[in-house]
């Protein structure tokens, strides 16, 4: 199988090397010398370009299977939109006629829910916020150019919070300092550790439906105080101190929903490594043992 990256990060190069183990070819997209040094050091074929330049994606491969997780550079001069909406918009056009099946990977932030409801993929997508309205235009984006009569497949995977090696020393290094922690302590978080996302885009490219979203979420929703606790006996800190309420991103109006994966599980038949955090955590933590 020919297997195209765009947007190779955290995510991205953990299925790679997944997919290279298993005699698949891979090739990249990135956007500088150094990346595609680092890429071909690993097996992977770069091609460099930038999805909101559409003259720089000519050289883009045909594939049998896309991923397509590009995620947003704050450092970059561009919007979410720009990155998010145009630039998938840019890639489909220069290559979608030339491609097999798709993996897009969008975000939870889709759901505007603020009760701690429990949400499903039939749930009502009505963000809040500019981000998750930016994820729900690029998910339209995706089921209009590639649904209907389209020759190439395509799947949605909604992924809940990132976690693993090396993205948590940031929090650890608050609880350490004792820093208050923002946000309403009461509200839910829905994680996934980046080593089930893995096994999620593995799953979805051998027996996922097509046309199909899947909600990428742990077993259990867990709220804010909880795993900053959990995390805080872990690496020996004092108790999480938490900052007060407020509306606003991190306040009581912030998201707040519990996500079901009953969907992955019944019909991906993906079994968990780190179905809860207590098994997920101190995997994570191993980079600073």
């Amino acid at each position: 199988m020919n297997v195209l990256i765009i947007g190779c990060g955290y995510v991205g190069q953990r299925a790679a090397q997944a997919w290279l183990s298993e005699g698949h070819s891979v090739s990249a997209l990135t956007r500088n010398a150094e990346n595609a040094a680092r890429l071909a050091a690993q097996g992977i074929t770069p091609i460099i370009g930038d999805v909101t330049r559409p003259a720089s994606l000519i050289d883009l491969p045909a594939a049998d299977l896309v991923l397509y997780a590009v995620g947003f550079d704050r450092s970059a001069a561009h919007s979410q939109r720009d990155v998010y909406v145009n630039g998938l918009e840019n890639v489909l056009s220069e290559i979608h006629a030339r491609t097999g099946r798709w993996i897009y990977i969008s975000s939870t932030s889709v759901y505007g829910q603020t009760g701690g409801e429990w949400v499903d993929e039939s749930s009502p997508c009505e963000p809040i916020r500019d981000n998750g309205q930016v994820c729900l235009d690029a998910e339209r984006v995706v089921e209009s150019q590639l649904g209907g009569n389209s020759p190439a497949e395509f799947h949605i995977l909604r992924l809940a919070g990132i976690y693993g090696p090396n993205r948590l020393l940031a929090r650890v290094a608050a609880l350490r300092d004792g820093e208050p922690l923002a946000g309403n302590p009461d509200g839910y978080l829905n994680l996934i550790h980046v080593d089930d996302i893995v096994r999620t885009i593995l799953a979805c490219a051998a027996r996922g439906v097509a046309g199909q979203t899947y909600l990428v979420s742990d077993d259990r929703p867990i709220t804010r105080r909880a795993y900053y606790e959990t995390l805080a006996q872990l690496i020996g800190a004092s108790p999480p101190q938490f900052g007060g309420g407020g509306s606003g991103r991190h306040g009581a109006e912030s998201l707040n929903k519990r996500c079901k994966n009953r969907r992955l599980r019944d019909e991906l038949a993906v079994e968990l490594a780190y179905p809860t955090i207590e098994t997920g955590l101190p995997a994570a933590l191993g980079e600073l043992q």
